[in-house]
């Protein structure tokens, strides 16, 4: 076949438009040559200086939530030196940078901490969910109640209702009363 599409429509006639045609059959030796012409382009281009050597990939464990990964030796190193000699996975790389902010930049406390809540989680939450769910809201009541908010939302009764202004939607009264009367009125019409 021609590279363009000239010569390739120049070559049918008119009666060859009308059947399809079976396509030309390349032999064995066609595809021989190809495969050797291209394997020796291949072997004289050889390899490229400029490309680093791969290094052996090995399965990292995460110290606080068990996942492996698998990293080159270089990069367990890295994490090795910036967290405490401990390896630790990307997300929780970053939940400790999260906690380093919070208590000041401390990066040994914060990993402690985040150390500990992962393995309370594997002792409790992988086995139980139902207790760490608990777990986690009584953690909340409690620092709510801490803080002074309390640990129950202001009702919108009538006696607190001078104190809020216009807050919210209340209920003037209940609608179970009309609810009945509609009910027994239906009742005497049929």
């Amino acid at each position: 076949m021609a590279p363009n599409g000239e010569t390739l429509v120049a070559s049918y006639t008119k009666s060859s438009f009308d059947k399809p045609q079976k396509p030309r059959r390349i032999s064995m030796e066609g595809l021989q040559r190809a495969f050797s012409d291209l394997s020796f382009e291949l072997s004289k281009e050889g390899t490229d200086p400029k490309l680093p050597a791969i290094s052996e990939v090995e399965d990292a464990k995460c110290e606080c939530c068990g996942m492996s990964e698998e990293c080159t030796p270089e990069y367990i190193r890295r994490v090795r030196e910036k967290f405490s000699g401990k390896w630790i996975c990307g997300l929780c790389s970053e939940a400790v940078k999260e906690e380093a902010e919070k208590n000041g930049g401390r990066l040994d406390e914060a990993l402690n901490t985040h150390m500990s809540v992962c393995g309370r989680f594997n002792r409790i939450g992988r086995t139980h969910p139902v207790l760490f769910q608990a777990e986690a809201m009584r953690e909340i009541l409690r620092k709510s109640r801490s803080d002074g908010r309390g640990a129950r939302a202001k009702s919108n009764g009538p006696r607190e209702r001078e104190s809020v202004k216009r807050a919210g939607i209340t209920r003037s009264s209940s609608c179970i009363s009309a609810i009945t009367k509609d009910i027994n009125e239906r009742a005497i019409i049929n």
